[in-house]
Parts: C-alpha cells; sequence; structure tokens
C-alpha cells in the first residue's frame, strides 16, 4: 500500500493528483486547511472508489503540521509520496511591478510558497525515510526558471513580477538542495511544471485542465529506482496539447 499526502489538494491540480494517484492504487491523504472543503474532497473522491483520508493541514502554522506528521505516523508508520502543492498567487501591490510591491506582501507568498514546504518536509522526513522509496514532489512553475525569465526573446520576458515567480525560483532550489542531501538514499525529490492550467488560482484562464497539470506532478511522485532526482520537469511552454514533457531550464 502506497502513502500519499497532497497538501492543498480540495481542489485543482492538488484535486487531480490525488484522483490519479487513487486510481494507480494509492491511499491519499487530502491535505487541506478548510475542513469543510477538505472533507468534502475527500468524500467526492471515496464515491468513485479512491481510498481517501482528510487531514487537517494550514501549511501556515506549524501546530497543523505537527499534528498531521502524528497521525500519519500514528495510522501508518511511515509515508511513501509528499506533493507540496499548496500555494498562493498573493495580491497585487499597485500596479504589481517590482517598485510597486512590499516587503509585507513578498512576505505572504513566501509564506505559504517557500516557507511551508520546508515545513512540511521537515516534518515528515522521518516518515518518508521509513518508506522503501519515497517521493518527494514541490509544484513549481515555469514562471519561476530564471534561465526563461532573462531570455529576450522568450515568452516570460515582458513578465517583471517580484511575488509568484520569485517564490518558484526559490522553491525549484529548494528542490535541488533537498535532492543533493537526499541523494544517497532512495528518496527522489523533483520540482514539477504542471503548465498554465485553467483554475480558480487564476481565474481559469490557462489552456490546460487541471487534470492534464496533474500529470507531471505524478509522473514524478511514481518514479521508479532508476527515475531522476533533482530534477525541475514537466509541460515545456507552449505545448498547449499536453504532449511534450521534459527538463526544463532552471
Amino acid at each position: 500500500m502506497t502513502i500519499a499526502l497532497i497538501t492543498g489538494a480540495n481542489k485543482g491540480i492538488g484535486f487531480e493528483t490525488a484522483r490519479q494517484l487513487a486510481e494507480r492504487g494509492a491511499t491519499v491523504l487530502i491535505g487541506a486547511r478548510d475542513p469543510h472543503r477538505g472533507r468534502a474532497a475527500t468524500e467526492k473522491l471515496a464515491a468513485e472508489g479512491a481510498d481517501t483520508r482528510f487531514v487537517q493541514l494550514d501549511v501556515t502554522d506549524a501546530g497543523s503540521i505537527a499534528a498531521a506528521a502524528d497521525r500519519i505516523d500514528s495510522e501508518f508508520g511511515r509515508l511513501d509520496i509528499l506533493v507540496n502543492n499548496a500555494g498562493i498567487p498573493g495580491r497585487l501591490d499597485g500596479d504589481g511591478a517590482p517598485s510597486s510591491t512590499s516587503p509585507d506582501t513578498l512576505r505572504e507568498v513566501f509564506e505559504t510558497n517557500v516557507f511551508a514546504p520546508v515545513a512540511v518536509t521537515n516534518a515528515v522526513l522521518p516518515l518518508l525515510r521509513r518508506a522503501d522509496a519515497a517521493r518527494i514532489v514541490n509544484t513549481s512553475s515555469e514562471v519561476g526558471s530564471m534561465t526563461m525569465a532573462a531570455d529576450p526573446a522568450g515568452p516570460l520576458w515582458p513578465m517583471a513580477a517580484l511575488t509568484y515567480p520569485t517564490s518558484k525560483t526559490a522553491l525549484t532550489m529548494i528542490t535541488l538542495m533537498y535532492a543533493k542531501e537526499l541523494r544517497d538514499t532512495a528518496i527522489k525529490v523533483n520540482a514539477a511544471n504542471p503548465g498554465y492550467c485553467a483554475t480558480d488560482f487564476n481565474g481559469n484562464t490557462g489552456f490546460r485542465t487541471a487534470a492534464q497539470g496533474a500529470e507531471p506532478v505524478v509522473h514524478l511522485a511514481t518514479l521508479p529506482a532508476d527515475g531522476p532526482t533533482g530534477q525541475f520537469w514537466g509541460y515545456r511552454w507552449g505545448a498547449e496539447d499536453g504532449a511534450e514533457y521534459g527538463s526544463l531550464p532552471w
């Protein structure tokens, strides 16, 4: 039995990741801050035949993280998959330009998108170490790629914003650092790029579905023993048909 914890799993890409992992036979722990939404998502998947459990988890609250880790330890004794999916786009100050962005706004986004994955990962790492071959997947984004952002001929060149892009840059680097620390273990740590998906996150403006966005996350969460670690992997920019995956530039 594979035990998977997904943060922010009550909707969007997190929910579809839960569905696809459950379809592969995993017992999926639906991590959600809001109990009502978390239980509703869990019940919806259970009605489809999935083995799901709701775990109340506010990724910005140390007590909530500790309680979730203790529950997983008590009920299962280990964790096979961790998907750090919870994230926020952040509010815009003024026109959203770097010079208009306050440190408080930046701090708010980093609390959820950067500090929280570190806190959750550290809390459950002892459980991941008990698994035969655990997988950690951080849901990142191509907008955090410094290479792509610095290319004047590339599609991300017009973007000049601090909050969300820089948080994903940091998360991708965090992924690499954990992969380096755990390189002599069976644990693999990778960052996934779901691409631009239609979810509540962006007002449903994306050209991919949430289910398509979950595909690279699930791929990395179920890598074989000879799979990569320390990779930024997922949809390549412009592959709107969802057919082109690969390693992405940092």
